[in-house]
């Protein structure tokens, strides 16, 4: 009786839910109203199908056949509805739905009629965007923008959606055109570029550069060298990733703060600083550098400066207008800057030019020559500002192509991916993408994936709720309290709490007079629809969005998109492997109904090439969360925890997923690295369960022994610190150096000192200074047929109370058999097969002295 009664408690508040919201008729009210005629009409009319099944069964939108005295209606996606006509002028008032246009019967004989709809309403996906040999689009086509008009058009009618909107002031623009900065465009019309996909642009960018093959090997004649040193830990092989520190095996490049400092570092026992430098740049904490022989790219935030005419950069800078109180406000760029400089003088580099692109640094990978930047910004619905690619240089501005998809947004932002080539100095490409904001991002050596999450909005809460009860729970009431419910909704003259109470009673008094099997059949009935609903509706709640682009030499072409159920956790959830797109999802179900903790359930999706679905495992460790997530040829190696850390073993050899083995020990991992083929090193957290509570403990290092995939066990683990410590690893997969061939696993730890314990490893610590100091250093490791062999730690700093050195990430290197790490303004150099051998070490703190500016 009781869950009975809170049912039925449910059931009132939907109908409150339903009748208090304004726009009740906005979606599944009209989309459920479809075909049912007024309630005062007397007259017998045949029933149609649907507009949605009639979709199915191949109509068009504009050729769906309504009821009598409904008449038919488009929404903003597409998706045809029939409505009553006093509910018509409503929806194309208030939600901008529009009559359909001539039926596909009527085209041939008015083609006039056509044209003249086109050139009204552009937004029409031009299928010659797409090369011979690409895929067959799907059903969210790209669309070419072919002027700043059409952007404006476009977020105007996406205005709609959120909230009044103002006037737009902007300059006018055409796709793919050129402006020199030192000349004024004249006025008039501009020649429109029909791009057939997307265009490779070639930059006048001064004398030529020799070729170079692109990798961080050197001519061995300028200066001594060595081939045997550590790049950065990346998560795709041939793929570099950004970071503030690089080496080419004789030198060591960081960028702090905003200085650039080079370190002949090679050999060991005569290290010291070649070149401090410093930039003369807005004040910020660089951290991304990409290093390719002489040449070294510097990525950094630029000034943010009052934005300019983009048809006459030389006019005042220009002003926008508040939408709500219609005042004045000036609008300001955010932009990146790439420098590119010449490094062939170590004692003297040279910047060659600099390339500033609008927006705000999001992520970047170096393939080859080529780096690839990707930077986004919010579009701003009443004075949009279309991002731009400045090139110093040349003085040259470029307007990259910009390109939307047919599926709505909750916040547009442009997002711009800009292809340079730093050895042979020139922008080979760029393309803008009006989408959601770029999230998360996964590059292999042909395609790059943005991705990023569409999550539900307060509204759609709203019609979820109002289709549970209109869609799910109304069918199952006997047929008479159906008819009776559906005449007051129709019912015009009654208002909406009158609606509510009316139909409140109607339900009530028809459970009460049900015989008790009855009520008891309807309770079961309508418990396992609801919770069938639910599950349906979970996964549509929380979307990850996949955009596919195809990567050559600079060369982008837009591929496929689609979307899967769930949100990412980094990187590393997803992966590119013969050909197929594999992703791992988390679904946290925010929306659950009677209060209580919100569910978790986790997916794994194999997409194929064109990012269709081609198999999926779902429902992994429900109630639990992905913590790591690796991905090894035919195997993903997956972590997820609540209580306890399951590790996963799938196997993804077919499109198919499905779980091999799955091993339960205390703690998680936090990041998965292969340390070989049959191994897996996992840096998490120790866990201890006291009085039904987990409670996170020091950092756990575990080695997986995976040769057998059905049987996965813990081969050997390592427990430093307490919750007390902490390890950049957690969050930095770039703090560690893992190296088989070398037998060197250094890790970066910070801690009190009364976490450590009196072991082997820690007890020199302990020794050196009192309990209530604090240590930062790296605890290095090698290995055997046991596991793993303590090497000895690396101390960088010991304090107590105030902390004073520059912030630096922690990172590890190699060069030869000299073992390098860096922490907080200090390089030490150590014997890599006897840690305790301190060779070198090297102060990156400020010296106080004058240093020269670059430029």
């Amino acid at each position: 009786m009781k869950n009975y009664i809170m049912l039925a408690g449910t059931i009132i508040v939907l109908m409150s839910i339903i009748f208090s919201s304004p726009g009740f008729l906005q979606e599944s009210f009209a989309q459920y109203m479809g075909n049912v005629s007024d309630s005062s009409s007397d007259a017998k009319t045949t029933v149609l199908s649907p507009p949605l099944k009639q979709l199915k069964e191949g109509y068009s939108p504009e050729d769906i056949t309504c009821n009598e005295d409904l008449e038919l209606l488009i929404k903003n996606n597409g998706t045809p509805v029939c409505v009553t006509s006093s509910t018509k002028v409503i929806l194309m008032e208030r939600f901008g739905w529009m009559e359909p246009k001539m039926s596909s019967s009527s085209q041939t004989t008015n083609q006039n009629n056509d044209n003249a709809s086109a050139e009204k309403f552009p937004y029409k996906f031009d299928k010659d965007m797409f090369s011979a040999d690409s895929i067959t689009p799907t059903s969210e086509d790209i669309i070419k923008f072919s002027s700043t008009f059409e952007i404006r058009e476009f977020l105007n009618e996406a205005q709609t959606f959120r909230d009044d909107f103002g006037y737009y002031q902007i300059d006018e623009w055409t796709s793919g055109e050129e402006i020199s900065i030192t000349v004024s465009r004249g006025s008039g019309e501009y020649v429109l570029e029909e791009a057939l996909e997307i265009q490779r642009r070639q930059i006048e960018s001064g004398p030529a550069v020799p070729s170079h093959t692109g990798s961080v090997s050197l001519d061995r004649t300028v200066y001594s060298t060595t081939d045997d040193y550590s790049a950065t830990n990346v998560q795709v092989k041939n793929v570099d990733e950004p970071d503030y520190l690089k080496t080419d095996g004789k030198y060591i490049y960081i960028v702090n703060q905003n200085t650039l400092t080079i370190i002949d570092a090679h050999p060991a026992e005569s290290a010291k600083i070649l070149y401090k430098v410093a930039l003369d740049i807005e004040s910020q904490d660089l951290e991304n550098i990409f290093l390719n022989g002489d040449r070294l790219a510097v990525l950094y935030r630029g000034s943010s400066i009052p934005h300019v005419s983009q048809t006459n950069p030389e006019d005042d800078p220009q002003t926008g207008i508040e939408s709500s109180r219609m005042m004045p406000y000036p609008i300001y760029n955010s932009n990146i800057v790439v420098s590119i400089l010449d490094i062939s003088d170590r004692q003297k580099p040279q910047i060659l030019s600099e390339y500033n692109i609008d927006g705000n640094y999001h992520d970047s990978r170096m393939i080859d020559n080529i780096v690839y930047i990707v930077a986004n910004s919010r579009a701003d619905y009443t004075n949009p500002i279309i991002p731009r690619i400045a090139i110093s240089e040349s003085n040259t501005i470029i307007m990259p192509d910009v390109y939307r998809f047919p599926n709505p947004e909750q916040r547009y932002n442009f997002n711009t991916i800009a292809a340079v080539d730093i050895i042979a100095d020139e922008l080979i490409n760029s393309e803008t993408f009006l989408m959601g904001n770029t999230n998360t991002l996964y590059v292999s050596e042909d395609n790059l994936y943005i991705t990023y999450q569409k999550n539900i909005t307060p509204k759609t809460v709203d019609q979820i709720q109002r289709e549970l009860f209109l869609d799910v729970i109304l069918p199952l009431l006997p047929q008479n309290i159906q008819d009776e419910i559906m005449s007051i909704y129709d019912d015009n003259s009654i208002t909406s709490s009158q609606k509510q109470s009316m139909i409140s009673d109607i339900l009530q008094e028809s459970y009460n007079t049900l015989p008790k099997q009855d009520r008891e059949n309807l309770f079961t009935q309508l418990q396992d629809a609801i919770k069938q609903f639910d599950s349906q509706i979970r996964q549509n709640l929380s979307q990850t969005a996949i955009h596919k682009i195809a990567l050559d030499e600079g060369d982008m072409t837009y591929i496929a998109n689609a979307h899967v159920p769930g949100h990412l956790l980094n990187q590393f959830s997803m992966d590119e492997y013969n050909e197929k797109f594999r992703v791992a999802t988390t679904i946290q179900d925010n929306f659950r109904r009677g209060g209580g903790n919100s569910d978790t359930s986790n997916n794994v999706y194999v997409l194929n090439k064109d990012l269709q679905r081609a198999g999926s495992l779902e429902d992994i460790a429900p109630g639990e969360t992905i913590y790591s997530a690796r991905f090894m040829g035919d195997q993903l190696y997956l972590v997820t925890f609540k209580q306890i850390d399951p590790f996963f073993v799938i196997d993804l050899s077919e499109d198919t997923p499905k779980v091999l083995g799955e091993l339960k020990i205390p703690g998680f991992s936090n990041y998965l690295q292969p340390y070989d083929e049959n191994h897996i090193i996992g840096i998490g957290r120790d866990t201890i369960e006291t009085k039904g509570r987990v409670q996170t403990e020091g950092i756990k290092i575990s080695m997986f022994d995976v040769s057998d995939f059905e049987n996965p066990k813990e081969k050997d683990t390592i427990i430093i610190g307490n919750d007390w410590t902490d390890s950049d690893i957690l969050f930095d997969h770039k703090a560690l150096l893992l190296d088989k061939q070398k037998d060197v696993m250094s890790v970066p730890i910070k801690s009190n000192i009364i976490a450590f314990e009196e072991d082997d490893l820690s007890s020199s610590i302990i020794n050196d200074f009192d309990d209530d100091k604090y240590w930062n250093g790296f605890y290095v490791y090698g290995f055997d047929e046991n596991g793993f062999v303590e090497k000895g730690t690396i101390t960088h700093h010991q304090y107590q109370d105030y902390y004073n050195f520059p912030y630096m990430k922690p990172r590890s290197l190699y060069i030869d058999d000299a073992l390098y790490t860096i922490m907080d303004g200090s390089i030490k150099i150590n014997d890599i097969n006897n840690i305790q051998n301190e060779i070198n070490s090297i102060n990156l703190t400020n010296t106080g002295k004058l240093i020269e500016f670059v430029k």
